[in-house]
């Protein structure tokens, strides 16, 4: 069975920092596209951050290049989201997400992923 787990989430107080991982079971994440989504309270899901297959491409949401940088282990099994200089805007559930595509770039579009996480929070608050 495919599955997606993450941890990591939490409480952070503003301008901090917290790296997400995402553990894949029953699979191992070479040849698969992977992507970090998020979504906060009345709004909608979105793309925050995805890397090709191949890892020679990235792409982020705007609002938090600069900020938070997406990668996997060697290992092919664990990707990961470090998020820096935290903003209460930053506050959602982050979902970690996967679609088996080897191409040269990445897309944030959710429609485009077919296994996902459950979801962690993270919350920015003073």
């Amino acid at each position: 069975q495919l599955q997606l787990v993450e941890s990591g989430g939490g409480l952070v107080q503003p301008g901090g920092s917290l790296r997400l991982s995402c553990a894949a079971s029953g699979f191992t994440l070479d040849m698969h596209e992977i992507g970090w989504f998020r979504q906060a309270p009345g709004k909608q899901r979105e793309g925050v951050a995805c890397i090709s297959a191949g890892g020679g491409n990235r792409d982020y949401l705007n609002s938090v290049k600069g900020r938070f940088t997406i990668s996997r282990d060697n290992n092919k099994t664990t990707m990961y989201l470090q998020m820096n200089s935290l903003k209460p805007e930053d506050t959602a559930v982050y979902y970690c997400a996967v679609r088996p595509y080897y191409r040269a770039w990445c897309s944030r579009a959710q429609r485009e992923y077919s296994t996902w996480g459950q979801g962690t929070q993270v919350t920015v608050s003073a």
